[in-house]
This record gives structure tokens, sequence and C-alpha cells, in this order.
């Protein structure tokens, strides 16, 4: 059975990030002595990081979908496919919702598994990263290696706040060569939502994350939040007392949510269009 590394390797093709004509708005004054970062369009180039964009995206390319659906021996039309995918999403937030649970997360191979009635959790698990590959496609964020690099070389804390699914881990093994820990993110610093059954803008995994780092002796304003999405990324870091950059190096996946924060009017305290641009804030 071929490796998640190669599925991901043989979609992958480069991409370039697309200006926001955002001018960086940096505090060197401001010291931080951990980094929080989320994945999809921060570390990496994301062509569709929430549902309705994946919606809108898998209806253009329901040619390749065909094709992948003829390698698994899926019948079911393009069109038919992707709409039951995305009502079985849609059903189990609902369900989920009437649990009691305010941001719910699906398990994406479970949605699947609804879907096409795939038994073998291999194949099940292969076809949905293709999907993934296909609808989604993904690319390192330029200077992703090197801030990774810098922070591990600084003693700095890292860790990731992100809604992902199972192949999320195994873009770094894929596209960086090294696995998280080897990069440098603690697992205990690890809050990817297919594992916690809830999502941003959820302020949970935040607050989990400023406990764990308060054991080690670091307060929540020496922690910095790395994030593309003023809702889901910037918001409830700010709510748990973290110092926050917006990353605005991309405009497939800046998200200004403008009219969608309610009440709340705030600035985030750094805004970086290159990760780069963190450097002079890592203590």
């Amino acid at each position: 059975m071929i490796s998640f590394e190669s599925l991901i390797r043989n979609h992958a093709k480069p991409m370039n990030v697309i200006p926001t004509g955002f001018t960086p708005e940096v505090d060197e004054n401001l010291k931080v002595r951990a980094v929080l970062f989320d994945i999809y369009g921060t570390l990496f180039i994301s062509s569709a990081g929430d549902i309705g964009a994946a919606k809108n995206e898998s209806s253009t390319k329901k040619n390749e979908i065909t094709e992948l659906c003829t390698r698994y021996a899926v019948n079911l039309p393009a069109g038919v496919l992707i709409d039951r995918f995305f009502e079985e999403i849609e059903r189990e937030k609902k369900n989920l919702k009437e649990e009691g649970i305010e941001y719910p997360e699906v398990v994406i191979e479970k949605v699947w598994f609804r879907v096409l009635h795939i038994d073998n959790p291999g194949t099940l698990r292969q076809f949905a990263l293709e999907y993934e590959m296909i609808v989604n496609p993904v690319y390192p964020m330029p200077g992703v290696n090197e801030i990774l690099s810098i922070c591990r070389q600084k003693g700095t804390f890292m860790g990731i706040i992100s809604n992902a699914q199972f192949y999320t881990p195994h873009l770094f093994t894929s596209f960086l060569g090294h696995t998280l820990a080897e990069l440098g993110f603690r697992r205990d610093l690890l809050f990817f939502s297919f594992e916690m059954g809830y999502g941003k803008p959820s302020v949970r995994p935040f607050a989990e994350a400023a406990r764990t780092l308060e054991v080690e002796g670091i307060k929540r304003y020496e922690v910095l939040y790395v994030g593309n999405d003023m809702l889901k990324d910037i918001a409830p870091a700010r709510k748990t007392g973290f110092k926050t950059a917006l990353f605005a190096g991309d405009a497939r996946s800046l998200n200004m949510r403008s009219g969608e924060l309610g009440n709340e009017t705030f600035h985030p305290d750094l805004i970086i269009t290159d990760l780069s641009q963190i450097i002079p804030c890592l203590a």
C-alpha cells in the first residue's frame, strides 16, 4: 500500500503566494517565549481553507474526481459524490451540535465511509487523502523551514492549534522531510480538531495550551499565536491572553471576517506578510 507521504508528493505542485497588499506591522519590543501556529493558510499555502471554499473548489474539479472514482472503483458521478460528501458533513456537525458541541469537527474517514461504504480502512483513508489533495492543493509557505529552525535554535516552545484531519500531520513529513517532533513541536502543544472533536474558533484548545505552558513558567502574554483568520485564529487567541500575529501573506487564505466578529473590535499585535517577520519577537 502506498504511503500517505507518497500520495501527497504525487499530487503536489509548486504554489506561489498571492500578495495581499498589507503592510507589515511588527513590534520589536514584543518578546515571546512560545509560538503556536495555525497550519492551513499560515504554515502551508492552501487553496480551500474552509468547508465553503472546499465545496466550491470541488465543483471545479469534477474531471479529476471522476478519475479518482474510477481508480477506486467508486460507481458514483462526481457531482453526486460531492453533494453526498458535504451533506454528510453537515449532518454530522448538526448531530454533534445537538450533543452540545459548540464548534463540532467531523472525523473525515467516518464521513467517507457513509458515502462510499469502503470497508478497508487503508483504502478509505487513501481515497480521503487523494480527494483532499485534489480539491485543496497545499504547498509549504515560503520560509516555513527557516522559521521553525530558528525557533528550535532559540529554544522557543512551539505548538499547533489547527482545524485538521488525519492527513494534516503528514504534510510536514511529505514537504519538510521531518516529523512534527523532529521539527521542534511539543506533543503536548499539538491541538488538532479531528482529535479533539471540536475546532476553532473554540477557545478550549487555546486555554489548554495556556495551562500547559504555565506549568513551564511561560505566561500567557509570553505566547504568540500566528494565524490567517481573524475569527478562528486571532479572536480566540486574544481572548486567552496570548499575543497575536495575523498572517497576511497570501490572498487565498487571509480572512478578515468583516461583519462576523460581532461587537468585538480589536487589532492583532502584529501583522506579518512573511513568517520571518516574527523573528525579532523571539526572546
